[in-house]
Parts: C-alpha cells; structure tokens; sequence
C-alpha cells in the first residue's frame, strides 16, 4: 500500500491538513459519485481529528443525511471488543487466553479437546465459520442464542490441527463471547456496557438490536449497477460477540485512543492483543508492517454495512470509514487516505489514464493464474478483439484497462494488477491491488481449460415447468423467464443472462462459472433449486 520513503517529519506532513483534507475529499468523493460509499470517515493525529466528514443518507426512504453523530453496524470490527474483554477477565483473574475451551464448555466435542481460548482469539482453532455454510443467507433471518449458534457447528469436522494454521472463523468468536458470558456472570451485551463503553464514554456505541429504538441509526444498503437497494435482513442476534455492535466515528476514536494508550489494558495484555501470530492476525486485529511502518487494522462487512479502521502507532495516526452500502470503499477509503496522510501519491479512480495498446502487446498476458493464497481459485485472462478481459473463479468478466504496458486496472472496482515478466519478456505472473491488500498470482497456462458441458434443448413444457421467481432471501430473487424459446434469469438489481440445459433439471450459465439442480414436485413444477457458484451452495426457494 506505502510505495515511498519519506524523509522527514510525520507531524510535518500531518500538520498540513489543508492540503491533506483536499486530496482526502478527492479520494472520497469518487466512490460517492459511483455509488459505492455512504457514510462518515475520520482522521485523526493523536487527539486532533484533522477530517471528519459524512456522506449520502442514513436512510434513504426518509432523505435523512448521514452525519457524524449517525450509528452505523461495525459488523466484525466487534471481535476487537470480543478479545479485549477476554484480556479484561485474565486481568481479573478470572480466566487465563492459554485455558482449554472445554474448561468452560464442558460438552463440547472430543475434536476440541486441544482447542484454547487463544487459538479461538488468533483463528487458529481449525473450527469452521458458521457463515461459510450453505443458505447462511436464509439461518441469519432467524432469531437466536449463542448456545443455539454454538450447537450449529460444534459437531463439524475441525479445518486442521488447532495452532497449526490460520482461518478466518466467526464461530471461534461466538464461543468467546459465550465464555464471556459464563465466566462473567452477565450477558455479553452487559459486560461490554459496564466495562468497555461507560467508562471510555462511549455513549453512542452498543449491542444491537432489530426491535430496540435506536436514535440516530443508520439503515443498510446494497449499490446494484448503481442503484441503492435495501440490504437483506438480518436478526442481529445471529453476528452476537463475533459482529454485533453499533458505533460513531467519533466513538470509535475514542476506543482507538483509549486501547492503544493502554488507558484499558495493562501493557502486557495490549502487547499480546497486537502481537501477530500467524497471517499477520493478533487478537482481533490484523497486525503488518508496511514500507517500514506498523498498521494495526480490522474491518467489518455485515448485511447493509461495510466498515474498516487502521492504527499507525508510530505517528499516532487513526483513519476510520463506516459504510452503509455493502462493499470495498470503506477498505479502500482507508488504504486512501492513510497513504495520502503518509505523504503518498495516490491515484483516484477518476483520474486514471487508460491508454491504448496493440491486440500482439496483449497477447502475452492471457492464460490462466493461481494463487497459493487461495488453493482451486483462479484468475483467467482472455482477449477479447482489442481489450483483456479478467474472470475470477465463480464471477463474470469484467474488462481491464492499461495503465502502462505492465499496469492495468477495473473500472467496475478499485482494483489494479501489475503483470510481472522474466528477462526473456515472457509473463510470469501479476499482483492484484485491491482494498489496501497485495495478492500474488502465477501464471500457470498460457491456455485456459474449457469447461465441457453437454447442451440439449428443451421443450416449452420443460422450460415452463421451470420458469417462475425464486428467493435465497428477503429481497434477494431470481425470476426465471421463458423468451422467443430460450431460458433466461435475472437476480434482483442484475442484467438478464441466459441459461442452457445439460438435463431438464440440471442448467448452467455461460457468463460465469456456475450450475443450477431444480428439485420438481409431483406434478412436474419446480420448487426450488441449488446454485453452485464459487465453491459454495445456496438454496433458492418457489415464492
């Protein structure tokens, strides 16, 4: 994300807030216009905020700006508040992180005998995330417990050895909240109320809740082809210690402050909650050095919402951004503005200069990538007439544009790949920028395998027995039509596609990579079907 040294004084550079407040309305403003970012951001040096800004509407239906004071859900920006009141219990004598988990769980499975709670802290513990199941869109609509929630996985099969590897696992967090909860004597919600949020003042954070009046709070949206769109519903009793939370900018500074001042923590807990132990993962926070300089950051991505925080303790600087549109801007915000404050040249999307290479100079860069980071994904890159175009596995084409003869980038994402050649000129591989994140891809095939499918056609009874709406969640449909004697669907805020038959209950799409099973009934009628996209399923249901 840093790309240069700089040779003199942080404060020198911060203290300039007239041209850093500038430049951070330019990167801002580009993701408002698109349609990606509603919200408020916050940067601040220290104590002094030196911008503080809001975006869009808190609630669109109304025309209620966004503003400062406006609570937005934090979605897993929760887990640092999870692990720090884990910290607070071992100060108290209570409990200590290296305990098993069975010691307060005392039924759960034999496979999490060697389980700690510091492999639940670190995502070591090889237990899968409860979100990653099939229709995870259809269980979080329903109202919950953390036993319930507990009971969901704590008989699936562990990932891998506890302490041996790394996954990102909102199930591990849930069971810490739950140990909060027994170890403490009072309900989660309350312990982060009497512990955390009164003391620090933080009056405009808490525990949410779907039937609770919550002044000031802002409604979840989704951006489809630029067009707002309520965000899917979910009972916030399902996200618990791993994602429940609400908060403000300013109240989120004020937690930065008062954890990374030790104002909560004795040092030795703050010292062990930021200390990375594996994939650059501390106790709810990721933890990396940057072009010479420590982050200390985490995001949240909950239906409606997506939010990010950073840290950089050598200068004491805090960016926060609180989204409530799904999607990247928060993250990329972040990454932003961090980098401008850094004193930094960072490129906005709009100021981007396509230039115009020959069909033989893109040539070279089409095949296929992988990479190790995610085993069986992979990045395909074809050339269509004059242009590349990139798909990755499970999602549709979307074309690059050159920024040099290496350097391309998204206009649908802020997102760019620089290609890597050998001395000979050969393409050997290219890294992904997206998000403030780096992800390394090798070229491994100058070819890119066809996927065979075996298309008949069907009959206007087949196709009609098919055609009709169909819900993963509420107000997420797929209506399937029959037109001039072909198949088409169309999800809620996407463009129609065209779908082609391998048997009369099994089609696929063309654009992308996936497969729809239809389940009949008597009569010959779909009910509903299974989409395989990506590696995951889900259940789409008749309406």
């Amino acid at each position: 994300m840093l790309k240069t040294f700089l040779l003199f004084a942080m404060s020198t550079v911060l203290a300039r807030a007239d041209v850093s407040t500038t430049r951070f309305e330019k990167l801002i403003q580009d993701r408002v216009a698109n349609k990606t970012f509603m919200g408020s951001v916050l940067v601040a040096k220290g104590d002094e905020v030196i911008f503080d800004k809001s975006y869009g509407s808190a609630n669109l239906e109304w025309d209620v700006p966004n503003t400062p004071d406006t609570k937005f859900r934090v979605g897993s920006v929760t887990k640092q508040f999870t692990a720090a009141s884990i910290l607070l219990l071992q100060e108290h004598g209570k409990l200590s992180i290296d305990d098993p988990v069975k010691k307060y769980f005392t039924d759960a499975p034999p496979a999490w005998d060697k389980i700690t709670l510091f492999h639940l802290l670190t995502h070591t513990s090889g237990i899968p995330s409860y979100t990653d199941v099939p229709n995870v869109m259809e269980l979080v609509a329903q109202p919950t417990t953390p036993r319930k929630l507990i009971d969901s996985f704590k008989s699936k099969s562990l990932l891998f050895e506890p302490g041996t590897k790394w996954k990102y696992s909102n199930s591990g967090y849930i069971v810490l909240g739950y140990i909060i909860e027994k170890v403490s004597g009072v309900t989660y919600q309350r312990f982060l109320d009497e512990n955390i949020f009164k003391p620090l003042g933080m009056k405009d954070s808490g525990y949410d809740s779907n039937t609770q009046i919550i002044k000031c709070r802002a409604s979840g949206y989704e951006s489809r082809g630029g067009t707002f769109q309520n965000a899917p519903y979910i009972d916030m009793s399902e996200t618990y210690s791993a994602g429940s939370i609400y908060s403000t900018t300013h109240d989120l500074l004020r937690w930065e402050r008062a954890l990374f001042g030790a104002k909560l923590l004795s040092q030795a807990s703050l010292q062990k909650m930021t200390t990375p132990f594996k994939d650059e993962y501390g106790f709810g926070l990721f933890i990396r050095n940057l072009n010479g300089r420590r982050e200390i950051e985490h995001g949240g991505d909950i239906n409606g919402f997506n939010t990010d925080m950073a840290f950089w303790p050598d200068d004491q600087l805090t960016v926060i951004a609180l989204g409530n549109v799904n999607g990247f801007a928060p993250d990329g915000i972040v990454r932003d503005l961090s980098a401008s404050a850094h004193g930094e040249q960072v490129t906005a999307a709009s100021e981007r200069k396509e230039i115009t290479l020959a069909p033989d100079a893109l040539k070279p860069y089409v095949g296929r990538y992988d990479t190790d980071q995610a085993p069986g994904m992979h990045l395909d890159i074809t050339l269509e007439k004059v242009h590349l175009e990139a798909q990755l596995s499970g999602q549709p084409k979307f074309p690059i544009f050159a920024e040099s003869p290496t350097r391309f980038f998204w206009k649908v994402v802020d997102a760019q790949i620089d290609f890597a050649k050998d001395a000979s000129g050969k393409v050997t591989g290219g890294t992904l920028h997206q998000a403030g994140r780096d992800l390394p891809w090798k070229k491994t095939s100058d070819e890119i395998p066809a996927v065979q499918h075996k298309e008949i056609t069907l009959t206007p009874e087949q196709m009609s027995a098919l055609a009709r709406a169909y819900q993963v969640a509420a107000g997420t449909e797929m209506n399937i039509t029959v037109d001039n004697g072909h198949l088409y669907g169309q999800i809620t805020g996407q463009p129609k596609f065209e779908l082609f038959a391998e048997s009369p209950t099994h089609l696929f799409l063309k654009v992308v990579d996936a497969q729809m099973d239809f389940d009949l009934d008597a009569s010959g009628k779909a009910t509903k079907f299974t989409l395989h996209q990506g590696g995951r399923d889900s259940v789409w249901t008749r309406e």
